[in-house]
């Protein structure tokens, strides 16, 4: 196989590289921001849970404290899917790295044996 044969293969195996290492570096800066959201949901539920229950029971509809009730349940969703996604990434970032590893074994005993072949010719001829 000659470089030009080759070249298709190592432009589709670079794509794959690429892509496998954009999906790593997004999945690490996702982990990277978990732990900053999740000291923003404490430090929001230090705040809503040092209001008194009777406070807390007789705020009116709409008010910032029933807003503030609302970011409290949402907060654990995101940072689930912060994590399960992040992590999701760089499963695949890695997968894609691996794939290309495994596509360079797969194709190493062919280009070993043309080179042998070539060597044998030139010996013989």
């Amino acid at each position: 196989m000659n470089m030009k044969q080759m070249m298709p293969i190592l432009m589709i195996v670079m794509i794959i590289v690429i892509v496998g290492l954009v999906y790593l570096v997004q999945g690490v800066q996702m982990q990277n921001k978990v732990a900053v959201e999740e000291k923003t949901f404490n430090t929001l539920q230090a705040d809503y849970w040092i209001v008194s229950k009777a406070e807390r029971d007789a705020a009116p509809t709409g008010s910032e404290l029933n807003s503030q009730l609302v970011r409290l349940q949402q907060y654990p969703s995101q940072l689930l899917q912060l994590k399960l996604v992040g992590i999701g990434k760089i499963l695949t970032g890695i997968f894609a790295v691996l794939f290309v590893i495994g596509i360079f074994l797969f194709m190493m005993p062919f280009r070993l044996e043309a080179i042998l072949r070539k060597l044998h010719h030139e010996t013989r001829g």
